[in-house]
This record gives structure tokens, C-alpha cells and sequence, in this order.
């Protein structure tokens, strides 16, 4: 089961994709967004796809594929999660997650155009695993219950501007990480009950050439240790996102160029879809 919006931004249709139909969610839901994860909107698609409740989208195939969700009150990210990505940036790998956040205007769909203005001269591309929360999540006691509270997965480019981020930051990366756009996400959300997060292979290409290609076995921090340990100190809640961390293969590496005007850049990860985007440089 995969959870979709679909159509023109800002009038995307919710939708559910089982095997090769699309089924339109209005029925059960306006939207993709947080009242839907908190009304344990996940449970109430199963039972009306079981209850032959649904009806196909029409011309569901001819639509733009927009973000699967809006509108979370958070998108929470982690830095330095892979030891080896760690290491190009010239880090030890963290005790502790290393976090930061997004607002939630740099969400964007899956093939919508990365769009730079002239002075991001340091753009760089960042493959992740996302979590979306479905139930609220403060103090959770244990890293395995905190795999309770997650509604779903969903891949995601964690877009960075790197001088920004680094040169201009005052020693906060957020700055460099909130350009509009700068969260694709989907194509879809996998109800978590499918997806064993523990072993997904990630990568990313820059015009057909490889960048990243590792695995979340190599997570320095597992999804359930990143909300155990960080619901200690902030309560999150239905609907919102957590990036995981991104493995080695970025050009804050030295060994690619950043990003530029007509670039594409295509990300995966395993069980989720797969996006691509085209780099435009705006005036």
C-alpha cells in the first residue's frame, strides 16, 4: 500500500496505490496531513480497501506526483548519521544524534525542479530514509516502543546548501538547509507494517553517475534509537518527519561538484520509489 497526493500543487488529490490501482482517498480524508495521521488514517485505508469501499482515481497515471504529505508541524533531521559520511565532512562519528530542522515550505514532490538562485553555489544532494510519525511520541521508554509511533516511511532528498550550511551559519546548519523545495519527498508513504527499516540499500546519481550507494544497516543510529533518544527532550507529533542521515557520496566530500544549472539528480531507496529531479538556476 502506498500513499500518494496527486495533481496540480496546492491541489493535490490524496491516494492510496494497491498493486497497479490507484484508489482516491477523498472519501475518507481531504488530505495527506496531519489531522489524517492523529484519526489513525493508515487503519481506516485498510479496513475500506478490505471493505471494498474505495473507488479508483480516474486518469490517476496522467498526474503530477506531489508530496505524499503536508503540513507537519516538524521536519526534524539528523546529522552525521553514517560513520562514513562522518568522515568525508571531517567529523568523529556522533555520541549523540546530531539534529537540525526543516520548515515545512521546502517540502516538494518527487519530480518537481530543484530551483537555485544564482548565489547557491554550493548545492548538494543528500539520499535518506524519512519516518512519518502517526502517534505522538514524548518520553517513549524504549527504542522498540518507539517503533510504535511511526505511521510510515518515505525517501526524501535532505537538498543542502552548503556554504550556507557551513560558511555563513553561525555554527547552526538550518540556514543552509531551508531554501524552498529543499525536502523533496515520496513518491509515496509505506505503512510501516511493510518496510523493515533496518536494511535498506540508499543511492543517489548525478546525471546517471553513481554518488551513494550504502545501506541503513550502516545507521550509527537506528529509527527507534533516534525517537527514543530524542522524545526525551521534544515531544513529536502525528504527521510530522524525521530524516535519518545520509551515507558518504555528497559533494561536501571534495571528490564531486556541487550542483548546477540543467543537472539531474535521481535518488532510491529500496522499497520506496525512486525520484528525480532537474536542477534549474533561477534570476
Amino acid at each position: 500500500m502506498e500513499l500518494q497526493r496527486l495533481g496540480p500543487i496546492g491541489q493535490e488529490i490524496p491516494a492510496v496505490r494497491v498493486d497497479d490501482v490507484c484508489f482516491d482517498l477523498r472519501p475518507l480524508t481531504a488530505d495527506i496531513d496531519p489531522k489524517f495521521f492523529a484519526a489513525g488514517g493508515v487503519e481506516q485505508i485498510t479496513a475500506a480497501l478490505e471493505a471494498g469501499e474505495l473507488t479508483p482515481l480516474d486518469g490517476a497515471d496522467d498526474l503530477r506526483i506531489g508530496a505524499p504529505l503536508t503540513r507537519p508541524s516538524s521536519i526534524v533531521c539528523v546529522g552525521m548519521n553514517y560513520a562514513e559520511h562522518a568522515a568525508e565532512a571531517g567529523a568523529a562519528p556522533p555520541e549523540r544524534p546530531v539534529i537540525f530542522f526543516k520548515m515545512p515550505s521546502t517540502i516538494a514532490g518527487p519530480t518537481d525542479p530543484i530551483e537555485l538562485p544564482p548565489e547557491a553555489a554550493k548545492a548538494d544532494w543528500e539520499v535518506e530514509l524519512g519516518v512519518v510519525i502517526g502517534t505522538r511520541a514524548y518520553r517513549v521508554a524504549s527504542a522498540e516502543d518507539a517503533l510504535d509511533h511511526v505511521a510510515g516511511f518515505v525517501l526524501a532528498n535532505d537538498l543542502s546548501e552548503r556554504r550556507l550550511q557551513i560558511e555563513e551559519s553561525g555554527g547552526q546548519w538550518s540556514k543552509g538547509k531551508n531554501l524552498p523545495g529543499f525536502t523533496p519527498l515520496g513518491p509515496s508513504i509505506r505503512p510501516a507494517a511493510e518496510v523493515d527499516s533496518r536494511s535498506l540499500r540508499l543511492r543517489s546519481w548525478v546525471n546517471g553517475e553513481v554518488r551513494q550507494d550504502s545501506s541503513t544497516s550502516d545507521l550509527i543510529f537506528s529509527v527507534g534509537d533516534i525517537i527514543h533518544q530524542l522524545s526525551q527532550a521534544m515531544a513529536f507529533e502525528p504527521g510530522d518527519v524525521i530524516l535519518t542521515g545520509t551515507p558518504q557520496g555528497v559533494a561536501l566530500s571534495g571528490r564531486f561538484p556541487y550542483l548546477a544549472d540543467g543537472d539531474v539528480v535521481e535518488i532510491e531507496v529500496e522499497g520506496l520509489g525512486r525520484q528525480r529531479q532537474v536542477v534549474t538556476v533561477t534570476q
